[in-house]
């Protein structure tokens, strides 16, 4: 019973997850994303995929490979750790969420920095500077 009781929580889990290419795939992520959705080697999938491309020819395969690509959502990122070691990351590996925070720090320094540079240049010190030094 329990074992039927874990398998059935594995699929629940995978279940839930969804049907993603995965971001660790070699062409794609297609055969990694399906291994990973059926909880299968990755290795088997792929050798399943490369006999397919030998007995079916090229055009076939390679066709429902591309669509499948073009079909599948990229798999969600998932970030353990701090801040920096999210940065260390690939800046395409970010959701909506990271990238739209990313931008709103990003403003944010650029205007205190235009905040800066115009107190630098309407301050007397600068004015005074310009008319005895150029």
């Amino acid at each position: 019973m329990k074992e039927r009781e874990r398998t059935m929580s594995r699929f629940n889990s995978v279940s839930r997850q969804g049907f993603y290419r995965s971001r660790n795939g070699v062409i794609l992520g297609v055969c990694r994303g399906l291994a990973d959705y059926f909880d299968f080697s990755a290795f088997w999938i792929r050798a399943i995929a490369v006999i397919l491309f030998i007995f079916t020819g090229f055009w076939p395969v390679v066709g429902i490979y591309l669509l499948a690509a073009l079909l599948m959502k990229s798999e969600p990122a998932k970030y353990a750790g701090t801040e920096s070691s999210h940065r260390a990351g690939s800046r395409y590996r970010c959701t909506r969420n990271d990238t739209a925070e990313r931008l709103k720090r990003k403003w944010k320094h650029l205007e205190k920095r235009i905040r800066r540079m115009e107190d630098k240049a309407t301050s007397r010190e600068f004015d005074w500077n310009r008319r005895f030094h150029g």
